[in-house]
């Protein structure tokens, strides 16, 4: 197979995966009233089936990146596809909440091998002068993934059930996954071993913290959940300290030492913690306040993913010749002006404001994607493609699930919890001035995101211009990466 061969495929799976992965996310949201009704389970419960995604996500992804280094990253990939699709179908017959929660868990452990073995794959296969347009399409298979969800999400739930909402992965799943073996790259594996210390050390303290924010949340502050982000924050310690020991450390954060790099994953998990949840908040507004139905709420928004989605290629070829920095720094900063301009809607404020901030939204997504995942792999070694896009993806998951937790928690302070999330899930309503009250939660953790996303873009612009050459170059398809001895090799 030809390089511009290989390249179009591996355009094409990556695409592809970004796509689908994109579509049950916002499909999930959209079809949670409806599942929690079905399956008579409360908020506290179905909530769940949206966090045990995230969350396992966070934990594996970066251990999913360093499975390619190992095993193969076209091999992984393959296999990511079919565990996704395995587990949709799972989620897709599940008869019970519990049930429901188990499968999207299965669903997470391939997405989390697609995740991480993308990026890597671009990096292996693009020469450096074109990373920046593939990482674009990228960006445009996340839009075009979250449009469809949107759209297909109230349809599907609306005229053929929930359960569709995860049968349509099937056979999409089984098509890519039958493709990606016959034109995915058999890259060489390496000689690596898994670090299982420190995957069980940042597992359990990733779950403690996770769980104890999750717990307050829906809840509020208890001894036990104090407790639990206590236990967790505490295990940050043993965790670095065995990662800084091993030769082979789950998380290359030997490779931090590089300010661009460093720099560059920090920004992008400030962007995930600052942003990520502002589609959730508009939700509670759109449904819980102006009393939308899921399907209209959410088509006010496409303008902004059908801007980003198209942006992408164009600025990914922008940073191939003029650098990253500037890019990814006013794709944060439009973000936030967007998420500003949010913050200032009202109880009666025209609906056709939210379409028009949605493009400002757009615009700054499509243009710090592509840029600051460039920047993150022009950082990287042919020996750890892997291990850092599983890096960059693992903080942006994490981002994802603090993002949602702190919004959660700020936006339900206002109001009490049960009031809250009967809103959410459509079987309540605001009344009695509540909804002001809720609106000023609301309002609270949309400037939260906003303060995030100035740290963000301070970082993104503190961490310096490029070289105007990347220092590494990926070895030619089918050729092995060149060993990189370590500094600490025995």
């Amino acid at each position: 197979m030809s390089q511009r061969r290989r390249e179009t495929a591996v355009l094409l799976l990556t695409t592809l995966g970004t796509l689908m992965v994109a579509v049950d996310s916002t499909i999930v949201i959209l079809a949670l009233p409806t599942m929690a009704k079905e399956l008579a389970s409360p908020f506290s419960t179905i909530i769940w089936t949206i966090l045990i995604y995230l969350l396992i996500t966070a934990a594996l992804t970066t251990q999913a990146g360093r499975i390619g280094d190992i095993a193969g990253r076209g091999r992984s990939y393959n296999i990511g596809f079919a565990i996704f699709t395995i587990g949709s179908a799972l989620s897709g017959f599940a008869p019970s909440d519990l049930f429901l929660i188990v499968a999207r868990g299965i669903q997470a452990v391939g997405g989390a091998l697609v995740f991480a073995n993308g990026g890597a794959l671009i990096a292996a296969v693009f020469p450096p002068e074109r990373r920046g347009r593939a990482f674009g399409y990228m960006v445009l298979g996340w839009g075009v993934g979250a449009i469809l969800g949107i759209l297909l999400g109230g349809v599907i739930t609306t005229t053929l059930g929930w359960r569709y909402i995860f049968f349509i992965n099937i056979p999409i799943g089984i098509f890519a996954a039958y493709l990606g073996v016959r034109t995915l790259p058999k890259d060489q594996t390496q000689r690596a071993s898994l670090d299982i210390p420190g995957f069980i050390l940042f597992s359990t303290f990733l779950t403690l913290i996770s769980y104890g924010l999750i717990e307050i949340a829906v809840y509020g502050t208890t001894f036990a959940n104090v407790a639990y982000l206590v236990l967790g924050g505490l295990l940050v310690v043993p965790f670095v300290f065995v990662e800084l020991r091993t030769t082979q450390p789950m998380l290359e954060l030997r490779e931090l030492k590089n300010r661009l790099l460093a720099f560059a994953l920090i920004a992008g998990f400030f962007q995930s913690l600052g942003y990520l949840a502002v589609i959730f908040l508009l939700t509670l507004y759109l449904q819980g306040i102006r009393g939308l139905s899921p399907l209209d709420a959410s088509l006010l928004l496409v303008p902004g993913y059908l801007v980003g989605s198209a942006l992408g290629p164009w600025v990914g070829r922008r940073v191939d010749k003029q650098g990253a920095r500037v890019y990814a720094t006013l794709g944060i900063a439009l973000m936030g002006v967007a998420v500003l301009a949010y913050s200032q809607l009202g109880l009666t404020t025209w609906l056709g404001f939210v379409p028009a901030i949605s493009l400002l939204s757009g615009f700054g997504i499509g243009t710090f994607y592509p840029a600051n995942n460039t920047a993150i792999m022009q950082q990287a070694t042919p020996r750890t493609f892997g291990a850092i896009s599983g890096l960059r993806a693992t903080l942006m998951n994490l981002g994802t699930l603090l993002s949602f937790v702190v919004a959660l928690s700020i936006a339900s302070a206002s109001v009490s919890r049960p009031v809250a999330y009967a809103v959410f899930l459509g079987i309540g309503n605001l009344l009695g001035g509540v909804d002001a009250a809720f609106l000023t939660g609301i309002h609270a953790a949309l400037y939260g995101s906003v303060g995030i996303l100035l740290v963000a873009a301070v970082l993104s612009w503190a961490r310096g211009r490029e070289p105007g050459h990347a220092p590494t170059t990926a070895p030619a398809a089918g050729a092995p990466a060149e060993p990189v001895p370590r500094a600490d090799a025995k």
